[in-house]
């Protein structure tokens, strides 16, 4: 027996949860411009003149190059590219696989908002102080890389929290969630 309201209330279900999906737009583009600027990066670092400077600063095995290969190229990959779909594909899957509603909405914006920008902050401090370094090396300026490294570890280490609290209010979320769906209350 299903009354026009019931079907009206459903349909506005449907609408709700449609909605909410098109917030996990988002998480795909930012997944697909961190390909997108990791595959550039990818291409530049490789070419003989940006290569030879990359390797005259230490990369990939220590100094400042490392910095901007292998892990900015690895982290705007990795984290921008695999990691923010993953939580997308997740947040999209786990209700209709489960049929619960996820813990919190609010807790997906949160999690799209800090992991993005501690990625963005994360590899754009590793380019940056990677470069500078890089040059002061070349300089033979090692005392002017030692003080310039001493305002990256802080910067780097905020960025890494606030990508880190992205991460945690994911987990959170999820198994806050996974908490609703294996309830004993649960039917």
């Amino acid at each position: 027996m299903h009354s026009k309201e019931n079907g009206s209330s459903a349909s506005q279900a449907v609408n709700s949860g449609a909605a909410d999906e098109r917030g996990l737009i988002k998480f795909l583009l930012v997944s697909v411009t961190s390909f997108f600027i990791g595959t550039v990066h990818g291409v530049l670092q490789i070419q003989p003149p940006i290569r030879a400077w990359l390797d005259s600063i230490g990369s990939p095995y220590g100094g400042p190059g490392h910095m901007i290969d292998p892990l900015a190229h690895a982290h705007i990959n990795v984290v921008g590219g695999v990691v923010l779909l993953c939580m997308a594909v997740t947040y999209y899957l786990l209700p209709r696989i489960s049929g619960k509603p996820l813990f919190s909405r609010r807790l997906v914006e949160h999690t799209f908002w800090w992991t993005t920008l501690g990625i963005a902050g994360f590899y754009t401090t590793l380019m940056v102080f990677g470069y500078i370094e890089g040059e002061l090396l070349l300089q033979g300026d090692t005392v002017g890389m030692e003080e310039v490294h001493q305002v990256y570890t802080p910067i780097i280490a905020v960025v890494a929290t606030v990508m880190g609290i992205g991460f945690w209010i994911f987990f959170a979320n999820v198994f806050m969630t996974a908490r609703t769906i294996f309830s004993r209350k649960s039917p």
